[in-house]
C-alpha cells in the first residue's frame, strides 16, 4: 500500500529541511544574529526595522556600507530621532526612494516619542507606524520578537512560485503565494525561517540560473519536477515607462557652487540638489533657467531610471556673472566637498559631467 503524504506533513518536512540548511549556510550580515546564537542572543528590534527599510528595492551588497553608517553615528533609534533631517538625507543620498528616508525619520521620532523607544512586537501596531507596510511589519514580527508571521519579499516570492508551480502572473499571484507561505511558515523559528527563505532565493534559487542540484527541498519543488523552474514566478508585461527631459544649471562662483533644497513633497522631496527646470514625473521641465545668464550645454547629459519614469537631464553651465539677489533659496557649497552634501544620485551625476568638462578645457 502507497502511504499518501499529507499537506502538512509535507509543509513540516520543508520547513525543517530548510532550517536544517540555513543552520549551516546562513549568510552573515551585519544585523543579522546568528541561528546558533538566535535563542541567547536575540536581534536588535532597530538593527532589523532600519535594515529591513533599507533594503526595499535594493540590494544587500548596496545596503550594508549604508547600514554600517547609519548605525555607527545613530546607534539607537532616540538617536536617530534626535537626529537633524538634513542629516539624515544626506546620509541617506544614493540609496534612491527618498520617501523612505522621510518616513525613516517619522518612525523613529514615533518610535522614540510615543513608545519610549520600544519597537511593537504585534504586526498590526507595527503597521500603524510611518513607513511600515504589511511586508516589513512581519519581517520584524517574526525576526526580531520571534513571533509566528508570514513574511514574503521578492526573494520568497519567487522560491514559493517555483516550490507550488504558481502560474497567475503576478501582481494577481501575490494572494496565491502568500497562502502557501503561510502554509509551510512553522510556529517556531518564523523568524529563521523567513531569513533561510531569503537567503536561498537570493543565492541557490537565484533569477535566472537557479541552482537546484544544491537546494535542500527541490525534492517538494513542482517547477523542478516539471523541468522549468526559470518560467516562474511568472509576470505580466511590463508596460514602457513614460520618457521625461529636463535641464540642471551650475551656477559657481568662487569654487563653489549654487544648491537648493528640493520642497520637501514631490520628487527627491527635501533633499539638496543643483536648481533645475522643473522636470517631474508627469512632464517634461519647463520652468526655464533660475536666473537670466548665458548658458551653455553640455555636450553629455545624464540619463537617470526612477521607478515609474526615465529622465534625461542636459546640464548647463554659465561663466557670467549672476544678480545672487535672483537666484531661488538655496545655499553657496564648496565644490571641493561636495561628496558631503549628501545630492542625489541624479544631480551627482550631473556634477560629475560638469567637473569633467572643466578639466578638459
Amino acid at each position: 500500500m502507497v502511504r499518501v503524504q499529507s499537506k502538512t506533513q509535507k509543509a513540516g518536512e520543508i520547513s525543517t529541511k530548510l532550517l536544517a540548511h540555513y543552520d549551516e549556510h546562513a549568510r552573515e550580515l551585519p544585523w543579522r544574529v546568528p541561528p546558533h546564537e538566535s535563542s541567547d542572543q536575540p536581534a536588535n528590534p532597530y538593527h532589523v526595522w532600519l535594515s529591513e527599510i533599507m533594503l526595499q528595492q535594493t540590494t544587500v551588497a548596496a545596503v550594508i556600507p549604508y547600514f554600517a553608517k547609519f548605525t555607527a553615528r545613530w546607534p539607537t533609534v532616540e538617536a536617530l530621532a534626535d537626529a537633524e533631517e538634513a542629516d539624515v538625507m544626506a546620509a541617506w543620498a544614493g540609496l534612491g526612494y527618498y520617501a523612505r528616508a522621510r518616513n525613516l525619520i517619522k518612525c523613529a521620532q514615533a518610535v522614540s516619542e510615543e513608545l519610549d523607544g520600544v519597537f511593537p512586537q504585534d504586526e498590526g501596531r507595527l503597521i500603524g507606524l510611518p513607513g511600515i507596510g504589511p511586508y516589513t511589519a512581519a519581517a520584524i514580527s517574526a525576526i526580531a520578537f520571534g513571533k509566528r508571521a508570514v513574511v514574503v519579499d521578492a526573494n520568497i516570492e519567487r522560491v514559493i512560485a517555483r516550490l507550488f508551480e504558481i502560474d497567475t502572473p503576478l501582481p494577481a499571484g501575490k494572494t496565491e503565494i502568500r497562502a502557501e507561505t503561510d502554509a509551510i511558515t512553522p510556529d517556531q523559528r518564523a523568524g529563521d525561517f523567513a531569513q533561510a527563505m531569503m537567503d536561498l532565493g537570493a543565492s541557490i534559487c537565484s533569477v535566472k540560473e537557479p541552482d537546484c542540484a544544491l537546494c535542500p527541498v527541490s525534492k517538494y519543488c513542482r517547477a523542478y519536477n516539471s523541468g522549468k523552474p526559470q518560467a516562474y514566478p511568472v509576470k505580466a508585461a511590463k508596460k514602457a515607462k513614460p520618457a521625461r527631459k529636463g535641464v540642471s544649471y551650475w551656477i559657481e562662483k568662487d569654487g563653489n557652487v549654487w544648491l537648493i533644497k528640493r520642497q520637501a513633497k514631490g520628487m527627491l522631496g527635501g533633499m539638496r540638489a543643483l536648481p533645475d527646470d522643473g522636470w517631474r514625473a508627469g512632464a517634461n521641465g519647463h520652468a526655464g533657467s533660475p536666473v537670466d545668464a548665458n548658458w551653455r550645454m553640455l555636450d553629455r547629459a545624464v540619463s537617470h531610471v526612477f521607478t515609474h519614469f526615465s529622465l534625461e537631464l542636459s546640464v548647463a553651465v554659465t561663466d557670467s556673472v549672476v544678480d545672487e539677489n535672483a537666484l531661488p533659496p538655496g545655499e553657496w557649497w564648496p565644490v571641493k566637498s561636495l561628496d558631503n552634501a549628501g545630492l542625489p544620485t541624479l544631480f551627482s551625476k550631473a556634477a560629475r559631467i560638469v567637473l569633467a568638462e572643466e578639466r578638459r578645457r
